[in-house]
């Protein structure tokens, strides 16, 4: 099991996660990161947008994103557009996983096959609902088995309906897929969310989306936690 990294505010978990993403990004032959949405992570986007990078050779995705216009509020492009793309991360290439395709599931076969291009990652930064899901891998759907197969074969999947709200349809990497990367550090916040990792600690029958990746031994992990 992962051991918890505890911050003892929100400001130094975020310059944590911004400094995590940085040192991956600076690794010889870092080319991309993997990056989540979320309200948690966008202060440690401020960070990470001035971090001294090749910026120009670097380019960014999301874990998932919800099926709407890229300029929604529920959109996690948007957020990355306001927080991450700006300052000298500008220059960075960003690959957005809602496509023009009619639905999720369509566009997630464009969105594989860009994403094997640009594995292995350097680096993914996750965040956690209260569920135990991480990206939009959600407890109780009936392919989630296949989403966190480590050796499956799709890297992108279509979600047919969000396990929280805003209840629509998502386009999420798979466990295989966040698992290809040098490291995979988990953002979290909140008591509430912290029980649900003391609970996969605690107890090997409670099997969340996230166990599979603080279980795992063949992506190094970290978990990032603040009140």
């Amino acid at each position: 099991m992962t051991r918890i990294e505890i911050f003892e505010d929100r400001d130094r978990l975020a310059d944590a996660a911004a400094a995590a993403m940085a040192e991956a990004l600076g690794a010889p032959g870092a080319r991309s990161v993997v990056l989540t949405g979320g309200s948690t992570p966008g202060p440690a986007y401020d960070r990470l947008s001035r971090a001294p990078l090749d910026w120009p050779t670097i380019t960014v995705t999301l874990t998932d994103d919800r099926w709407v216009d890229p300029a929604s509020d529920d959109s996690n492009e948007r957020l990355l557009r306001a927080r991450l793309l700006v300052a000298g991360a500008a220059k960075a290439t960003f690959l957005p996983l809602k496509t023009a395709h009619a639905s999720p599931r369509e566009g997630a076969a464009s969105v594989d096959s860009a994403l094997r291009s640009l594995t292995p990652f350097a680096g993914v930064l996750l965040g956690m609902g209260a569920d135990g899901h991480v990206a939009s891998l959600f407890p109780g759907d009936p392919d989630l088995a296949a989403m966190l197969d480590p050796h499956g074969e799709r890297l992108a999947v279509g979600v047919a309906m969000s396990g929280e709200k805003p209840y629509v349809p998502r386009i999420s990497l798979t466990l295989r897929a966040l698992l290809d990367s040098a490291i995979v550090v988990i953002l979290v916040s909140g008591d509430e969310k912290r029980r649900v990792l003391d609970r996969v600690r605690d107890d090997p029958a409670f099997t969340p989306p996230v166990a599979s990746i603080l279980r795992q031994d063949r992506t190094p992990a970290r978990v990032l936690w603040a009140a």
